[in-house]
């Protein structure tokens, strides 16, 4: 397993984590994920120990709660082995102060994580998404006291917009509280607007990149093909999908599945991890969320690593999935020699 260092940090992560999401199952919607219990959660979590594996994803909303209970008790004996990576912002009940991400409630819903846990710290502390009714000086407040006190050692975000990240990192570096070390962020070969704005970002901040859904809700498992129906079990005919059907163009994507399918029988790999292993070439990425509904296909994500697409295959990707930008990102490209990083901008 290769680690690598996440964000300006001292952390190190492997390039695969372990997303929990399918534990549970508690509500329609993440029964269309999965219904991991213990017995099958705890499986898991040694099959990705033993192949090097060591963080793990959760958040409090996950199955309101079940999640983060099922791999507490998953974990139970092997804490020191592994890391937790965990989110707070969603609500959690119909209570006023039972969401964003004021002090109020972030306390609230750390101390209640900690509990499901079952562990008296958590190693990564994301906001699953930004607040804009809270100062951003006492959210950042109040992570800088979690992180002081002990109960959390890193923090970061998740789905933020670029300068809700910057904002954040400028807050904190004004009065030397605890920076957001990393982004968690949804990135694929079929959704690409991560690269407008965030990534040139994480590249300058040196913010690391964690990415969820990096299958697109399954739309990259294989498992879409032209004129086939949906598969049934799928999370995107089953409501569970995080991620907007109206943000797939099904032509692009049948497309974008033709030149998967050649690069996978060019290096013997399947298409998930064709999918998965071109986006641990991409500049900020640290690591990815792969999730799992059984043994089988966490085993199967678990071989995207170990081994690397030519120069010429990230190219034949890059090509396939090319989506031209929104403004102002259009316009930057024209101007390739102006950028710090004019790759990212369609320059040489």
């Amino acid at each position: 397993m290769e680690y690598r260092q996440l964000g300006n940090s001292g952390l190190r992560v492997p390039v695969l984590s372990f997303g929990t999401a399918t534990f549970g199952g508690g509500n329609e919607f993440f029964k269309a994920w999965g219904s991991t219990e213990v017995d099958e959660a705890t499986r898991m979590v040694n099959l990705c120990l033993d192949a090097g594996v060591n963080l793990f994803d959760t958040s409090n909303v996950y199955s309101h709660g079940v999640a983060e209970e099922i791999l507490g008790k998953a974990i139970a004996g092997k804490r020191d082995e592994v890391l937790i990576s965990t989110k707070a912002t969603f609500p959690m009940s119909d209570k006023v102060n039972d969401y964003g991400s004021a002090r109020i409630h972030l306390i609230k819903a750390c101390e209640d994580s900690l509990k499901r846990l079952g562990t008296d710290h958590i190693d990564i502390y994301h906001m699953h998404g930004f607040d804009a009714n809270t100062p951003v000086e006492e959210t950042l407040k109040t992570l800088d006291n979690l992180v002081q006190s002990g109960k959390v050692r890193y923090i970061a975000c998740s789905n933020f917009s670029g300068w809700h990240l910057m904002k954040s990192l400028s807050v904190s570096e004004r009065y030397g509280w605890s920076k957001y070390i990393a982004h968690q962020a949804y990135y694929s070969l079929v959704n690409r607007d991560f690269e407008w704005e965030l990534m040139p970002l994480g590249i300058d901040q040196n913010i690391g990149t964690i990415v969820w859904s990096p299958l697109a809700s399954g739309m990259l498992s294989g498992k879409y093909r032209r004129d086939k129906p949906l598969p049934e079990n799928s999370r995107v005919v089953q409501g569970g999908s995080p991620v907007p059907g109206d943000t797939i163009d099904n032509e692009r994507l049948y497309k974008i599945v033709d030149v998967l399918d050649e690069v996978a029988e060019e290096t013997g790999k399947t298409v998930a991890q064709v999918s998965l292993n071109w986006l641990l070439q991409r500049p900020t990425i640290a690591n990815i969320i792969v999730g799992a509904r059984n043994e089988e296909q966490l085993k199967q994500n678990l071989e995207a690593v170990g081994w690397n697409l030519t120069i010429e295959q990230v190219k034949k990707l890059d090509a396939a999935s090319e989506v031209y930008p929104a403004y102002p990102y259009w316009h930057q490209r024209q101007f390739p020699m102006l950028n710090a990083n004019p790759k990212l901008y369609g320059g040489k």
